[in-house]
């Protein structure tokens, strides 16, 4: 069997960690996660709830991963502790909501570029990044490295601006946009779910890292926890200048904020940050959905075709390719709003798998947290947010999930007694 080569060591895997989510959750998710929450506090709320869970979700994950390290993250952790039919839907459900994420990232790349022409922009950002990812993982890392360093530099300026531009007012937190907002706030919770979920990605990328039992464990925790430090901050601020409502409305948040502190002249960067951010974020996409790809035709639980790694590169080509076609068709007929709910159902039932696999996993000496209970918490935290997600998402992301079961049970059927490890 084809084998990764391991070239990321602990600052690489957090920097593809970082540029996996940092994007999302600024220039997508916060105004439909600010109408759900119903008021500014109800947002940040929802905010603590997400990373919260992610959290969970993240300790569970460093944990497998440490110890299987190797590319398919939770379609591998799933198999090995729980049996095949949990990897195959924790698989699943990953390659179908993170495509979904991909077309939600390459149509934002398209409306904030070029908003007359979104989906031919957004075709060319996908296959720009397919490019990146063919010639190797290093090379991954080293442009999500500059994409990264950019956006937090822009969003350092957004977030200077809006504090020091006159209109900061924090008694803005406590307005309200309107509605209920108690499962209003674990709706947006759900929301915000979709831009911590990149952390992820240093896990499916176990193959080639470096130490695996130490750099994972390093890497993810610090990823997140940096992320979550940033949209707290870039939350509160859009808050205290926009307000809930206007934030609940607003289809560029950071964009208005600059125009709100009398700085109109620099949404252009804003714009600018804003698809430098979320190409980072379709980056790093692109190749964990590719690796996860790899996993599961290395299992038959996808065609064998796909397992290919290339002799030179070192990278999953032909999984990576198949996904990009499978993008570009979503960006074509889709739009972003439904993409994100969709892809949170489809990922928190993903997370769902992780943790109860984390679960069966021993106590780890010399640990300070109870483990086992983390894993308990971010189990009942991912189904409780799948649930409370818009009815629309949640109806279609089940649906596509049961289509996937229907395949692997007609598929057993077929072949009775075989595992999904053996060859045809």
């Amino acid at each position: 069997m084809s084998e990764l080569e391991r070239r990321l060591g602990v600052r690489d895997a957090v920097v593809i960690g970082l540029g996996s989510m940092l994007g999302a959750g600024v220039f997508v998710v916060f105004a439909p996660a600010a109408a759900a929450a119903g008021s500014g506090f109800g947002l940040l709320g929802a905010l603590a709830v997400a990373g919260l869970v992610a959290y969970c979700n993240a300790t569970s994950s460093a944990r497998l991963a440490a110890r299987y390290p190797e590319s398919g993250g939770t379609y591998v952790y799933g198999r090995e502790r729980l049996g095949p039919f949990a990897g195959f839907l924790a698989g699943w459900g990953f390659v179908v909501g993170k495509t979904a994420s991909c077309a939600a990232m390459a149509l934002t790349i398209g409306a904030y570029l070029w908003p007359g022409y979104a989906r031919p922009v957004a075709v060319a950002a996908v296959l720009a990044v397919t490019g990146v990812n063919l010639r190797g993982v290093r090379k991954t890392a080293r442009v999500t490295r500059w994409l990264v360093t950019v956006t937090l530099v822009v969003l350092a300026l957004v977030a200077l601006v809006g504090l020091f531009g006159g209109e900061f007012r924090p008694a803005r937190l406590g307005d309200a946009v309107g509605g209920p907002a108690g499962a209003g706030v674990l709706t947006a919770a759900g929301l915000l779910f979709f831009a911590f979920a990149g952390y992820a990605r240093i896990a499916t990328l176990g193959e080639e890292v470096r130490d695996p039992a130490h750099t994972i464990p390093r890497a993810v925790p610090t990823a997140l926890g940096l992320v979550l430090v940033i949209y707290l901050g870039l939350a509160v601020v859009a808050l205290s200048v926009l307000g809930p409502a206007r934030l609940a409305a607003s289809a560029a948040p950071l964009a208005e904020l600059v125009d709100a502190s009398g700085l109109p002249g620099l949404a252009w960067l804003v714009r600018a940050g804003a698809t430098v951010a979320v190409l980072g974020v379709l980056l790093a996409l692109v190749a964990g959905v590719g690796r996860t790809t790899l996993a599961m035709a290395r299992r038959r639980d996808l065609p064998g075709g796909l397992a290919a790694v290339h002799p030179t590169y070192r990278v999953p080509h032909r999984a990576e390719l198949a996904v990009a076609a499978v993008v570009v068709l979503v960006v074509a007929l889709g739009d972003v709003r439904g993409a994100i709910g969709f892809s949170s159902c489809t990922v928190l039932v993903y997370y769902a798998i992780t943790n109860a696999a984390a679960l069966t996993l021993g106590r780890d000496p010399g640990r300070r947290l109870p483990v086992r209970a983390v894993a308990a918490v971010g189990l009942v935290g991912c189904l409780l947010l799948a649930v409370t997600l818009p009815v629309g998402s949640v109806l279609a992301g089940f649906a596509v999930l049961a289509v996937g079961v229907l395949g692997y049970a007609a598929r057993r059927f077929a072949r009775p007694g075989r595992d999904s490890t053996t060859g045809p």
